[in-house]
């Protein structure tokens, strides 16, 4: 079994890549369990942004070319958890909206180089996790990936922008069960 840095090293060339004629070299790449690995990049908004990859493994055991996670994949997602445990759900919803409203962008690149390991990004979702792990078997998505992406989209979209609010409006949206149409506006950005 090979050594924890000599996997992270392959994972971090696994998930290098050419893009607009420049390499692209991860951050951070997070193995979250066997069927989800996430990429977290430079991004170009601004000195702190992040970009944010993933693979997904199939059922043949290939893995899929690298994704950029978009909002409306993670709503739909929700939306299937919420349609096979709305209670649940719900809840988690509500843990959520509590973590949006507590999330703080990064104010330097010590910061964020800090808070991008896993094991940090988790530490205060423990109790959360287990709680909801349910909800892994519902859906697409595994409860830790969602919780990983969620907490990276938050930190990208408050590091970006201080007021940023579409994460938290689709977080409402979602809880508050109103309709595909107002979700997926919420979701893509649509109809401030």
């Amino acid at each position: 079994m090979p050594d924890a840095p000599a996997a992270e090293d392959a994972r971090r060339k696994e998930f290098t890549h050419r893009r607009g004629g420049k390499t692209l070299v991860p951050l951070a790449v997070f193995a979250v369990n066997d069927r989800f690995r996430l990429a977290v990049y430079q991004g170009q908004i601004s000195p702190h942004d992040i970009l944010i990859k993933y693979k997904q493994k199939s059922p043949d055991g290939t893995w899929s070319r690298l994704r950029t996670p978009k909002h409306i994949h993670w709503a739909v997602d929700v939306m299937i958890k919420l349609n096979e445990d709305r209670a649940q759900t719900r809840d988690f919803l509500e843990f959520l909206i509590r973590l949006w409203n507590r999330t703080q962008g990064w104010q330097n690149a010590e910061e964020r180089h800090r808070a991008l390991d896993m094991e940090q990004l988790l530490a205060d979702c423990r109790s959360e996790l287990a709680q909801f792990e349910a909800l892994s078997a519902k859906g697409e998505y595994s409860l830790r990936f969602l919780v990983l992406l969620a907490k990276l989209l938050m930190l990208q979209e408050k590091t970006n922008r201080p007021d940023a609010w579409a994460f938290g409006k689709l977080l409402e949206e979602l809880r508050q069960g109103k309709d595909i149409f107002r979700i997926v506006s919420a979701a893509t950005m649509r109809g401030r």
